[in-house]
């Protein structure tokens, strides 16, 4: 792939959604051109998936099925639109990626190695070269979700976010290539961005 790829990832409440606007400005300001996308989603297929994934009525879904509609979700995601993009040397940005169902489903549902397997084939090869990762405990994180509708996966409880959380640590602790980028998420926004923009400068410009 001659494009770059970046993902964002975080615990619910973490603030991803703003470092991801400012992220958008910032390669518009320096004129890169890029697509923005999610997961689970991302096409039409994918966000279809997303919709049986997160629906909160959905409480009797097994543990390995949600692992497999990530999956099914993110092989589409990266056939129909990653790996395009970044074969054609667009920067890629990504609310989410392949860490999330490894923290997620791996560490947060228990079934450990299995959800690296069967994200193999959909990953393809296409890994971000950049993932930055808001570092927040969820203790400090979950009180500013609650004022929305919650969806299936950030209805899981205390428990749940704990483990998701130490799984993002393991992550981490196991990189040996310097793809993750850890951020202090305790922090004012504009505290966050300076971190993050200064990383960007690094790798983008």
């Amino acid at each position: 792939m001659s494009g770059f790829f970046i993902s964002v990832e975080g615990g619910d409440g973490s603030g991803k959604s703003t470092q991801l606007e400012n992220i958008k400005g910032f390669l518009k300001e320096n004129n890169i051109e890029f697509i923005f996308t999610r997961e689970p989603g991302g096409t039409e297929i994918s966000e279809k998936i997303r919709s049986i994934i997160l629906d909160p009525n959905n409480t009797e879904m097994a543990d390995i099925t949600e692992a497999l509609l990530y999956a099914a979700s993110r092989a589409q995601h990266v056939a129909e639109k990653i790996k395009p993009a970044l074969d054609s040397g667009k920067t890629v940005v990504c609310d989410r990626f392949v860490d999330s169902s490894i923290v997620y489903q791996g560490y947060g549902r228990g079934l450990g190695d299995v959800v690296k397997a069967i994200n193999a084939p959909a990953v393809n090869g296409y890994m971000p070269h950049i993932t930055f990762f808001l570092d927040i405990s969820p203790e400090d994180a979950m009180p500013r979700i609650k004022s929305r509708n919650l969806d299936r996966l950030e209805m899981g409880g205390m428990e749940l976010h704990k483990k998701i959380y130490e799984g993002y640590k393991k992550l981490i602790a196991e990189d040996n290539t310097g793809r993750i980028v850890s951020i202090d998420a305790n922090r004012s926004p504009e505290e966050i961005w300076q971190d993050i923009k200064m990383v960007l400068e690094e790798k983008c410009l």
